[in-house]
């Protein structure tokens, strides 16, 4: 498997050779589908608190006699059935909402996740991308020139330059290989590896 290697213009400039068990594997699109989730479902933090019946601060005193009345029976006016009332299956704090996933699994998804970016020409490497100053305009405009609006810049050595001026940009991510997540290879149109990030992420993914 050869993968476009882009000057500062954004243009092939030659290729790099990238190892078939990485670059080179099938679309798995079931098993991409379940990283994907199951990284999503692990961001999310129990924060909703809700009341059952219980709880809810009301009198238990019956609304209205048994019988006699021709409405229906009613106990006490904290019934979930009732405007008010508790909920049946309230959210609480400390619910999980976590999905297991084995190491095995995830590796093979993000190998899928890469092979599928680059059939599609969506990932390319670079030997370096750096900024003299830490300002958005800089990158800003090194982006442009090579034609990217939406990107995530994968470097092994994280630049605090770079890192300063792309926070403030809302289509572009930089990071590390250890923390180029699912998600973000999938969002971003286009993907940049710098060459010594490619050795790191096929030393952790072979």
């Amino acid at each position: 498997m050869e993968l476009k290697l882009l000057n500062d213009q954004g243009q092939a400039a030659s290729n790099v050779a990238a190892p078939d068990t990485i670059f080179g594997r099938d679309y798995n699109e079931a098993l991409i589908h379940q990283i994907v989730v199951a990284y999503q479902a692990n961001a999310r933090s129990g924060n909703r608190k809700q009341k059952d019946r219980e709880e809810v601060h009301h009198t238990t005193k019956k609304p209205w006699r048994q019988k006699g009345t021709g409405r229906a029976r009613a106990g006490m006016s904290s019934s979930p059935l009732w405007r008010g009332g508790g909920r049946i299956f309230p959210n609480s704090p400390d619910e999980n909402f976590s999905h297991k996933v084995n190491k095995k699994m995830y590796r093979a998804g993000v190998c899928s996740i890469l092979s599928q970016l680059a059939r599609e020409d969506r990932l390319s490497v670079i030997e370096d991308l750096s900024v003299e100053a830490p300002k958005t305009k800089l990158l800003s405009q090194k982006l442009k020139g090579m034609g990217l609006d939406s990107v995530l810049v994968i470097t092994d050595n994280l630049d605090e330059n770079l890192l300063l001026a792309s926070r403030n940009l809302p289509n572009v991510l930089v990071c590390e290989p250890r923390h180029a997540d699912p998600v973000s290879l999938v969002f971003f149109k286009k993907v940049l590896i710098t060459k010594p990030a490619l050795a790191k992420i096929e030393e952790m993914l072979a």
